[in-house]
């Protein structure tokens, strides 16, 4: 194991900076690293806990279980529109990820996934400051989404028939 380098405090903002700019070239392991090591230096810095969310959940296609360290993540932030507001976007890109991976009821799984979604912006709506209608316009592409995918749908149990047996 190595010893990590730590980071120094000044230079925190350059860091976050680095962080969305890796963000968005579609890099997010490179954007959670960096967040890794501003958290390091400010554990509660809410911009590095915020950018390290959604670097996690850019990655929900290809590794399911940063589910779980995103909602621990988004347990940090320390306003509460902003837990609800974040739960649900972790709860809608995991149901765009059911989709793209394209297996057995993920329609279904999707449809349950942006369910919870929408609760979430509900729940952050209520709470939400002045002029911020974040949630609103989140609840609002979960809502197109189910109504434009046919596969996304609640899952209905089929009855098993038995087996004929000679």
């Amino acid at each position: 194991m190595f010893e990590l380098k730590p980071l120094s405090p000044d230079a925190v903002p350059r860091a976050l900076a680095k962080a969305e700019r890796y963000r968005l070239l579609n890099e997010p392991g490179e954007a959670h690293s960096i967040c890794l090591d501003v958290l390091a230096a400010d554990p509660s810095n809410q911009e590095a806990l915020r950018t390290m969310i959604l670097a996690l959940t850019d990655q929900f296609a290809a590794e399911q279980a940063l589910v779980s360290e995103s909602l621990a993540t988004v347990a940090r932030l320390d306003d509460e529109y902003e837990r609800k507001y974040y739960s649900g976007i972790i709860h809608e890109r995991r149901a765009k990820a059911h989709l793209a991976q394209h297996t057995p009821r993920g329609g279904s799984r999707a449809y349950e996934w942006l369910r919870q979604a929408m609760q979430c912006f509900d729940e952050a709506d209520a709470l939400r400051p002045a002029n911020n209608e974040d949630a609103r316009l989140r609840w609002n592409a979960c809502a197109r989404l189910i109504d434009r995918g046919r596969e996304i749908a609640p899952f209905v149990e089929e009855p098993n028939e038995p087996l004929l047996s000679e």
